[in-house]
């Protein structure tokens, strides 16, 4: 449903602790460090892979993890259908090449 706003031109703002989600946004920013008293500081922002990197953010941490397991079960599935000697996957329609534009006339 997110996306689909998206798609359609609208910006859409969540506040959202599901990495699942996160891990899809264009921007992240994290508020923290803890929650209550111990929070209300901007600790990172940026993308999700942005927030994944930094060290000094809780969801950072989690978010790689999320990242790393998302990865380790792509890559066990690729070597399950490479070892069945199929693919889902398809070659890439070569890119057809734009025509030449006509150069700008002075008025």
């Amino acid at each position: 449903v997110l996306h689909s706003l998206v798609d359609t031109g609208n910006t859409v703002v969540v506040i959202e602790h599901n990495l699942d989600v996160v891990k899809t946004a264009d921007w992240v920013l994290d508020l923290g460090p803890e929650g209550g008293d111990g929070g209300g500081e901007l600790v990172a922002y940026g993308t999700p892979e942005d927030i994944a990197a930094c060290t000094d953010s809780w969801t950072g941490k989690h978010l790689a993890e999320t990242f790393r397991r998302q990865d380790e079960r792509r890559a066990a599935r690729n070597k399950r259908l490479r070892a069945e000697g199929t693919s889902k996957a398809k070659p890439a329609a070569k890119p057809k090449k734009a025509a030449a534009k006509a150069p700008a006339k002075a008025r």
